[in-house]
């Protein structure tokens, strides 16, 4: 995975999350800009009313930083740890370990391309 702008401009669905149940009909989708390594983007649906993150790519390897709004009101943030997965059709597939701050609580989530 050494294409420097590999995520730019592809969008993610989120699949599965430890963290809430992903709503079906209206899951979180990201959307990710790159260049060189640096990552970027945005992020709405489910939980979530308008989403941040910033990070660097390394390989198959994201961290990030991100920042939200709740429909339930108030607001989260955290931090990330992703592994790229490239799927059979050609797709990708994130795999994140992530905390939020202030709690600490490990969780997963899984995104796959759309």
């Amino acid at each position: 995975m050494s294409d420097r702008n590999l995520l730019n401009g592809r969008t993610f669905i989120m699949i599965s999350s430890t963290a809430s149940e992903v709503n079906a009909v209206d899951p979180t989708r990201f959307a990710y800009e790159e260049a060189d390594g640096l990552i970027w983007g945005s992020y709405t649906g489910d939980t979530v009313t308008h989403g941040r993150f910033v990070g660097t790519r390394d390989d198959d390897r994201i961290e990030i930083m991100y920042v939200h709004g709740l429909k339930a009101g108030g607001r989260a943030s955290g931090r990330s740890d992703s592994r790229i997965e490239p799927l059979p059709d050609g797709r990708l597939r994130l795999v994140e370990q992530f905390t939020f701050d202030g709690d600490g609580t490990p969780q997963t989530s899984v995104c796959e391309e759309v």
